[in-house]
């Protein structure tokens, strides 16, 4: 039997179906149980491939025609599988798409994926080199077209039947595989395959349906072991008035180091360790108050929705250390870190505990803007982003799954967070921006689907519509339940908090501008659109009604559209900033008669 006859039978199978087939059984082989493919020509080998195997249930084919939404499905479907596999075992996800602008529309999710530590498993179908320069239709230089974002990149060359070749095939898969995973680096990320078919692309027909390919499966497959790094004692003086700042996926093991070294936790939403007795409520804003007394940082995860926090890692005098496990950039933006250690140094769990009054005034300050929060939150009538990020979190139970989107919703929930245990809440903070959440989402929800745990996703009204083709789904695809929850204020005030928001105020003549340029108002009517993408549309207005659909059970996709107003963003969020500061200040006293950490005496 010749090396393409692989397990077909005596039928030989041509040169790039045989080696499709032993791409998915690698796959298959190394645990990868979802793939993400856009109909086009050139990957017809690979798409009939994933169908046998999707067919024979070794894994879960997922069909979407829009390269990006089906790159940022992958996402999803990566970021999703921590529901099973725990923050540090994400699946990696493969996405196949045809030559062309077809591989260029996986770009954003590519840069997301590297940014965030996603393992994606890119196969992009090409010409064979002999057509490549020609002008031949749908042929592009493809090679190297991710640049840096990827972990390893390969162009392999097309297939014509040569002794070994399935073998070569294979071991070039599990290299990729390793490389995604950061097996040996410990740094995940997307991996890019190019892979050239020439004619035919098609099994046989007297062969009818394919039966999926075991090939890869009994290949002999090296073992590929993970790096691990011991770190040494790192000696702390626990007299420092020390913070710790668990930015985006520090996860839970952030919490756990804050209480045992009795260290305030500065906690952003999606760090995983948002919850528990030292997470400090709304503490972008308590920093305002407390800030200038912190002597010492310790960063986990990747901070970014904070200007105070940055603000504070980059002060003069602060010690700031940074715990960066793998071969990822640490993350230091302000260029400011004393050190940067591979893990948490094992005498840390175990030092001595931080002083008492350092902890008790951080968390004082916590509870008075708590408090000044939660009032503005739980305000009835007409709905507001506050109450909004307050409604979905309340709603939102330890076994729910979050996903929010960038902007404003973001740092809205991360004002109004205090949960004891915290759902698992993900965002795509690699790159922070608003491409491809819908997408993300449905990812997300279809692999929480599998654990039983609900999923939900707020996300504002810009996002919405920048990824409203994330809602079409095919009748055959697996469908996701999943509850969008679309903040609605007809534009991207997230502006209006930022400079250009002040200088509109300050300068009138530039308002027009700002308008135009910056809130993008749209009058997108959202409903019409849901409609025509047979999705279920629900449009709220208050709070109260919004709490009642948040508790109604709900199958598929549903879009809750709440319609706020913004012309009063940027007040509402000084006012809300003085509020909460002068609160902080009152409960933890700066001036004659205080401590330099501590709370005054009787406070």
């Amino acid at each position: 039997m010749s090396a393409t006859s692989a397990d077909a039978g005596s039928v030989s199978l041509p040169p790039a179906v045989a080696a499709a087939r032993e791409i998915v059984a690698a796959l298959v082989a190394d645990g990868v149980s979802d793939v993400v493919v856009s109909p086009g020509s050139r990957s017809a080998a690979l798409a009939y491939a994933l169908a046998a195997a999707d067919a024979a249930g070794l894994l879960t084919l997922h069909v979407r025609v829009d390269e990006r939404a089906a790159a940022f499905l992958a996402l999803g479907l990566a970021r999703g599988s921590q529901v099973t596999e725990g923050p540090d075992g994400l699946r990696p996800v493969a996405v196949v798409t045809t030559s062309g602008t077809a591989a260029a529309n996986l770009h954003p999710a590519v840069l997301e994926a590297h940014h965030s530590g996603v393992p994606l498993v890119l196969l992009t179908a090409d010409r064979p080199h002999e057509l490549r320069g020609t002008g031949a239709n749908q042929t592009t230089d493809q090679v190297g077209l991710y640049g840096g974002a990827v972990r390893l990149a390969a162009d392999v060359p097309a297939p014509d039947g040569r002794p070994g070749e399935l073998r070569d095939l294979g071991a070039v898969l599990v290299r990729a595989l390793a490389a995604a995973r950061g097996t040996r680096s410990r740094h995940p990320g997307p991996v890019h395959l190019n892979v050239a078919f020439r004619e035919p692309l098609v099994p046989p027909a007297s062969l009818g349906a394919l039966p999926p390919s075991t090939a890869g499966a009994g290949s002999a497959r090296p073992f590929v072991g993970a790096v691990r790094d011991d770190v040494g004692p790192w000696p702390l003086d626990p007299s420092r008035a020390t913070v710790l700042v668990a930015g985006d996926g520090a996860g839970a093991g952030a919490r756990r180091l804050a209480e045992a070294r009795g260290w305030p936790l500065l906690a952003e939403a999606s760090s995983g360790a948002a919850a528990g007795r030292n997470a400090i409520t709304a503490h972008r804003l308590v920093l305002g108050v407390l800030g200038e007394r912190v002597e010492r940082v310790v960063v986990m995860g990747r901070p970014t929705l904070s200007r105070p926090v940055q603000q504070l890692l980059a002060r003069e005098g602060v010690e700031v250390l940074v715990v960066a496990p793998g071969a990822a950039p640490w993350p230091d933006a302000a260029r400011s870190a004393s050190a940067v250690l591979p893990g948490v140094p094992g005498d840390w769990w175990t030092g001595p505990v931080g002083d008492r009054a350092w902890l008790d005034a951080w968390r004082g300050a916590g509870e008075a803007a708590r408090k000044v929060v939660a009032a503005r939150a739980s305000a009835s009538g007409p709905a507001t982003p506050l109450t909004v990020a307050a409604a979905v979190a309340e709603a939102s139970g330890p076994s729910d799954v979050l996903v929010v989107g960038s902007s404003n919703p973001v740092r809205d929930l991360d004002l109004v967070v205090d949960w004891d245990t915290a759902p698992l809440v993900l965002a795509n903070r690699g790159l922070a921006g608003i491409d491809g959440m819908l997408s993300t989402a449905t990812g997300v929800a279809l692999v929480a689907a599998r654990a039983g745990r609900r999923t939900r996703a707020l996300v504002g009204d810009l996002t919405f519509l920048h990824d409203v083709g994330g809602l079409l789904r095919g009748p055959h695809e697996p469908t996701a339940d999943l509850q969008v929850v679309v903040v609605n204020d007809d534009g991207g005030s997230i502006f209006a908090t930022l400079e250009y928001g002040a200088l509109a105020e300050e300068a009138p003549a530039t308002a027009t501008a700002f308008e135009r340029v910056f809130s993008t108002p749209h009058g997108a009517d959202l409903a019409a659109l849901c409609a025509g993408y047979g999705v279920r549309h629900r449009l709220v207005t208050d709070t109260a009604s919004l709490r009642g659909e948040l508790a109604r059970a709900h199958r598929g996709i549903e879009v809750v559209e709440v319609r706020v107003d913004r012309s009063r963003r940027r007040a509402d969020g000084a006012e809300l900033a003085a509020e909460v500061q002068e609160a902080v200040a009152r409960a933890v006293p700066t001036g004659p008669g205080s401590t330099d950490r501590g709370p005054a005496a009787g406070a």
